[in-house]
């Protein structure tokens, strides 16, 4: 790729920015037995250019919504929704939002009409004692959500809504109340937080950028340790990531693109087995790295 295309690192910064009744809600959630617990997700989302191209990331998005229950609905952490405060997708057709720029004209055309869902929006809100969620009408979903689903559920058929990230809090107070929304796993409900473990824009090597096993060495460090508490369930030593030393500092010079992994996390509970995919460098100091648990 031409340094002119990789204008992308810009849009992977920080943008800051039918209704039924609650029985109705339930009765359409409640199909699913309690065994049935929908897998969680943390997804390298990377480039937006991977919601349109075929690649070794877009295609094992694919496969992975074919290896996994159909779901009710997807709610989804990106690192592009930051906001102070969480907020919640609340409209029943969010619109798509092209946030970046320097890309092809093709990936500006792209639109994802997947329906939305105020009725789970709610449920959801409810569900978060720590604070008081916002039900948003205005955000829509960012590259960092219709990238990824684009590619898993093409026929846009699913509803989709994306939670913010309140850049005002630390990551175990995001840890915390991702636990607050677990049951909704029970009820068919997919949650992806999509973001990157590694991922320094200001380091990247523009002439690797088509090398995908080339990696600064503290990138590859890291990127080792935070595989290593991942398999263990050491959820604690991810949690407080800036003990993790210089590397991990390196790793996450801001922290959106590394909290929806603390999401992830806090949607698990120890019968939850990790898997990993699409563990891949891109550019010397971001990875693709990615967690199923299930």
């Amino acid at each position: 790729m031409k340094r002119n295309e990789f204008l992308m690192l810009i849009s992977w910064l920080p943008l800051t920015t039918t209704a039924m009744s609650l029985s109705e809600l339930n009765k359409l959630t409640s199909t699913l037995e309690a065994s049935d617990i929908m897998p969680v997700l943390f997804v390298g989302h990377g480039s937006p250019m991977n919601g349109i191209e075929n690649n070794e990331f877009s295609h094992s998005w694919e496969l992975l919504a074919k290896q996994i229950q159909v779901p009710k609905a997807v709610i989804c952490i990106s690192a592009h929704w930051y906001t102070k405060g969480t907020k919640i997708t609340a409209m029943n057709h969010p619109k798509t939002i092209h946030d970046f720029g320097g890309f092809p004209k093709e990936l500006f055309e792209v639109q994802y009409p997947a329906p939305g869902n105020s009725i789970l929006a709610t449920e959801a809100s409810k569900l978060i004692k720590k604070t008081t969620v916002g039900l948003d009408h205005e955000w829509g979903l960012d590259h960092g959500t219709w990238s990824v689903v684009k590619r898993m559920y093409p026929h846009a058929n699913i509803p989709i809504l994306q939670l913010s990230i309140d850049y005002t809090k630390p990551a175990s107070y995001h840890y915390e109340l991702a636990k607050e929304l677990y049951s909704l796993r029970q009820k068919g409900v997919l949650f992806i937080g999509s973001g990157n473990m590694v991922h320094n824009l200001g380091m990247v090597a523009w002439d690797k950028l088509n090398d995908p096993e080339y990696g600064y060495d503290w990138a590859h460090e890291i990127n080792a340790t935070f595989k290593k508490h991942i398999l263990n369930n050491n959820h604690q030593a991810l949690i407080d990531y800036e003990k993790l030393g210089k590397s991990a500092l390196l790793a996450i010079p801001t922290p959106e693109h590394y909290l929806p992994l603390i999401y992830t996390l806090g949607l698990t509970t120890i019968k939850d087995k990790p898997t990993l995919f699409n563990d891949k460098a891109i550019g010397g100091s971001l990875t693709m790295t990615s967690v199923k648990y299930c």
